[in-house]
């Protein structure tokens, strides 16, 4: 079973504030011009996509130097739409992170600095969160330092059919010649 953890892209698709709005333009049609096409002008942190550390650190790894195996592994869900506020170290369990692939579905809820030092001392492989952004500055600058890729606004239907099940995660991002990010088609298979 393949459950898709990604959200429609188009120009309804909502975007970060100040971030480049989604244009899809018709190119060319089928009726004039023999095959159809769009155009695309999107940001390469549209829609479900991905950050590299060159989105926080200077001199960081861009999107297409980053290791595929990255965006590939065992993965779980934690439920955590519950709190308010910024995700709080005690709302997570103690321990299962290591070189696992960590989906949190918060409701919209960042999670605090002090999670995403746990996440890394752990040893999380990758973090994803149903959120328009995992948190802020600080907590980006802690996860893409340590080289852990951050996947943004996973489709929340999709994570609640993953609660309590072990999965393959695959979220394999578009190779952006030096790209901060990428939008990704993000799925769980069972």
């Amino acid at each position: 079973m393949i459950v898709d953890l990604s959200l429609p892209l188009g120009e309804d698709t909502p975007v970060y504030p100040g971030d480049p709005e989604i244009k899809v333009k018709p190119w060319a049609f089928i009726d004039r011009d023999g095959y159809y096409m769009n155009a695309l002008k999107l940001g390469d942190h549209s829609g479900t996509h991905v950050d590299a550390p060159a989105h926080f650190i200077p001199g960081g790894k861009t999107i297409d130097e980053m290791p595929l195996e990255k965006f590939i592994g065992e993965a779980f869900v934690l439920d955590l739409r519950d709190g308010e506020g910024p995700v709080k170290l005690d709302e997570l369990p103690d321990s299962g992170y290591y070189n696992r692939i960590v989906l949190l579905l918060t409701g919209g809820r960042e999670i605090s600095p002090e999670v995403a030092l746990f996440l890394v001392a752990e040893g999380v492989k990758a973090v994803g969160t149903d959120a328009m952004s995992i948190g802020d500055e600080t907590v980006h600058t802690i996860l893409l330092t340590a080289e852990v890729p951050v996947f943004e606004n996973l489709d929340p239907t999709g994570l609640e059919q993953l609660l309590e099940k072990t999965f393959t995660f695959i979220g394999i991002p578009l190779k952006i010649e030096g790209g901060s990010g990428s939008p990704v088609r993000a799925i769980a298979m069972l």
